[in-house]
């Protein structure tokens, strides 16, 4: 493999694992606070797609605001279904809120379905963002390079947010120590509520890029994205955001350089992220930057 072949898979690695990343942190923010795995994370990530494909067909908004408004009603989606989903069953057995998340995703999965119909769109991307670069004898594509930035931008934003907001400062509380926080006067569903909001804005970012980098739309597009984030996640240390960028960025470059190295496995791409968090799991159960937390009887 010569040098500029090896540059451009790292270039793809990197633009699938921001990807990852920037849908794990989703993942990780919920359970940092709540300890439940929200599986219809995934279907956030979809509905973030459609909702910018037909807002960008049936309005006359700029493409970049009916994105930025997009991720906000995705957020405020994700937000609801905190309501209505979650926030019922938060002081039942965790075992009656995991059914519930998967549940919610099936629903949404049929919902997509039911509104949007099974066959596949084309998202109406921005020709610019379609453009490719050549940098070097590596090609690469517009969005390829936007993915990474985007994500570290957001990533930023996210890390202000939570060290140094009154906000974040009480999503922390919450995710030390859930009872005491509550003593301590802090808006349990008001933290509970944004940061719902967050996961599902960045999902939804996550799946708009995800249209622009591959230009088609399923219902189902956010089933196997979903589960290889939750992977992600578990892999850095669910309930560290870092962690979650880290495992993101593993699982994106590892995919990508099996393919490169051993493209006769290329039929086993989805299952390199199973078989690396089955090993991951038996180094370090808790994940690469995970902290052991004792479960609450």
């Amino acid at each position: 493999m010569s040098i500029q072949e090896f540059l451009q898979h790292l270039a793809n690695g990197t633009s699938l694992g921001s990807l990852y990343a920037l849908i794990a942190i989703g993942y990780t923010l919920v359970y940092g606070i709540l300890r439940l795995i929200n599986f219809a994370h995934g279907e956030i990530f979809m509905l973030g797609a459609y909702i910018a494909y037909y807002g960008i067909f049936f309005t006359p908004l700029p493409w970049w605001l009916v994105f930025i408004l997009a991720s906000v009603l995705t957020g405020l989606i994700g937000l609801l279904l905190e309501k209505i989903a979650y926030k019922p069953l938060r002081n039942s057995p965790r075992i009656t809120i995991l059914i519930s998340a998967i549940g919610a995703s099936f629903l949404f999965q049929n919902l997509g379905i039911l509104i949007f119909s099974g066959r596949p769109k084309a998202f109406p991307a921005p020709a610019f963002l379609n453009g490719v670069l050549n940098i070097g004898g590596v090609s690469v594509g517009t969005i390829s390079l936007i993915i990474p930035v985007v994500t570290i931008i957001l990533l930023v934003l996210l890390t202000f947010i939570i060290q140094k907001t009154k906000t974040g400062m009480a999503m922390r509380a919450l995710s030390k120590d859930y009872e005491a926080a509550s003593l301590m006067g802090i808006d349990i569903n008001k933290v509970i509520s944004f940061t719902f909001f967050i996961g599902s804005f960045l999902a939804a970012v996550g799946g708009i890029m995800w249209g622009i980098k591959y230009l088609q739309l399923v219902p189902h597009m956010g089933v196997m994205p979903g589960l290889k984030c939750f992977i992600a996640a578990v892999i850095g240390g669910i309930g560290n955001i870092t962690g979650a960028v880290i495992g993101g960025f593993i699982l994106g470059l590892g995919e990508i350089m099996l393919i490169a190295f051993l493209p006769t496995l290329t039929g086993y791409r989805d299952a390199f992220a199973f078989i690396l968090l089955i090993l991951i799991l038996l180094v370090k159960p808790t994940g690469l930057m995970g902290e052991k937390i004792a479960e609450k009887v």
